[in-house]
Order: C-alpha cells, then sequence, then structure tokens
C-alpha cells in the first residue's frame, strides 16, 4: 500500500489551522489517506525541517518527494475530489506563475510576519 500524502502545517496559525482543519475534516469524512501534521508537535521531527522554515509555508510530502508552497497545494488538492480542480487550474501554464507569485511573495510572507508578530506577543 503507498504511503498516505502527508501535510505540515502551522496549528497555531489561526488561518493556517482553519484553512488546513477543513481539509483535514473532508479528508477524515471521505477516507482520503492524507495525514495532517502540526508543526508544533513531535511529528514535525519526521520531516527534516525546523520550526521556522516550516512555519514560512505549507509543506506535503507525496510519493517521496517533498514540495512547498503552490506546488504542495496543487498536491494536496489533486488529492481531493472536490478540489482537483483547483489543483488543475492553478497549475495551468498561463495561470501557474501568477499563484506562485500570490502565494511566495504575498500571502506566504504575510502570514509568516503575522504568526511571528502573535508569537512576540505571546
Amino acid at each position: 500500500m503507498d504511503e498516505p500524502t502527508k501535510v505540515l502545517f502551522n496549528g497555531e496559525c489561526p488561518v493556517c489551522s482553519k484553512e488546513i482543519g477543513h481539509y483535514a475534516r473532508y479528508a477524515g469524512k471521505n477516507g482520503l489517506p492524507i495525514r495532517f501534521d502540526d508543526l508544533n508537535t513531535a511529528a514535525r521531527d519526521g520531516w527534516g525541517i525546523d520550526a521556522d522554515q516550516a512555519a514560512r509555508r505549507l509543506y506535503v510530502a507525496h510519493q517521496g518527494e517533498v514540495l512547498s508552497g503552490m506546488p504542495a497545494f496543487r498536491v494536496l488538492w489533486a488529492q481531493m475530489p472536490r478540489y482537483r480542480f483547483l489543483a488543475r487550474v492553478t497549475g495551468w501554464p498561463i495561470v501557474r506563475p501568477f499563484t506562485v507569485l500570490a502565494y511566495d511573495r504575498v500571502l506566504a510572507p504575510l502570514i509568516y510576519r503575522w504568526h511571528l508578530r502573535r508569537k512576540s506577543r505571546a
């Protein structure tokens, strides 16, 4: 049997935990072979990624390959029937560069800075 797709996410981030929580509930309800690992637990140890690096973006391990950012989202979405269209659309050659740019240069850095501010206040 193939190893499940694994997702490494920041459970302390309200945005991340809400979105990934939604995917986890969907995967569980539909019996999909996807495992969700919170980077703030011992589960991160198996990834070989330090907490700061892991907090900067989404990571997905699938078929022996670890991906991050939009490629990771595309792999995750492709595993879930309801979201396969997102995987396809965001992978189109004309769309892909814009989604990567939006995630890498705008969304992920904003969420990461918000994460750092929340941690410094705690």
